[in-house]
Formats: C-alpha cells, sequence, structure tokens
C-alpha cells in the first residue's frame, strides 16, 4: 500500500487553515464519504465546481487514495479523528 500521508496532511492543513469554510467541509465531506465505502461512496461531484484548483486536486489526489487502498488503517483513522475534532470544534481549541 502507498503512503498517502502527504495527501492527508494536506487536506487537514486546509481545514485547520478555516474548518468552516465550504472547501474545508466539502473536503470533509469527501473524507467520510471515502471513509464509509460500504455505503456506496454517495458524493455529489458537482460540488467540485465549488472547489479552487488547488482543493480540487486534493479531492482527486482522496481519491486515488481510496482506489489504492489508503482508507484503511491507522495512517487514515488518525487523520479522519483529527479532521472531525477540527470541524466539529471549528478549530478552537
Amino acid at each position: 500500500m502507498q503512503d498517502h500521508s502527504h495527501t492527508l496532511q494536506a487536506v487537514i492543513e486546509c481545514i485547520q487553515q478555516s474548518p468552516q469554510s465550504g472547501s474545508a467541509l466539502i473536503l470533509y465531506a469527501l473524507m467520510n464519504t471515502i471513509n464509509y465505502e460500504q455505503a456506496g461512496c454517495l458524493f455529489k461531484l458537482n460540488k467540485l465546481r465549488d472547489l479552487s484548483v488547488e482543493h480540487r486536486n486534493l479531492a482527486y489526489a482522496l481519491m486515488e487514495v481510496m482506489v489504492s487502498g489508503g482508507n484503511r488503517g491507522e495512517t487514515w483513522r488518525l487523520a479522519m479523528l483529527q479532521m472531525d475534532e477540527l470541524v466539529r470544534g471549528g478549530g478552537q481549541d
């Protein structure tokens, strides 16, 4: 399995910058969709239009993470926990 820590860290950094921004919430939604693959990965692709080119590239990289099986394991789990905390806490310490 490939190391996807760079992609996951980039998404975390995007969310840290502005946890309640549209981009952060769209990427977080995509992460959650990929996290629950058994649910069919239902994600409204038209939401990609709301992202900047940089953030769209992150979304595409997340899709690659899923395709290569990187949405399992400890690295993924820890990234999801960190993102959950950022979004639910609004980025406050």
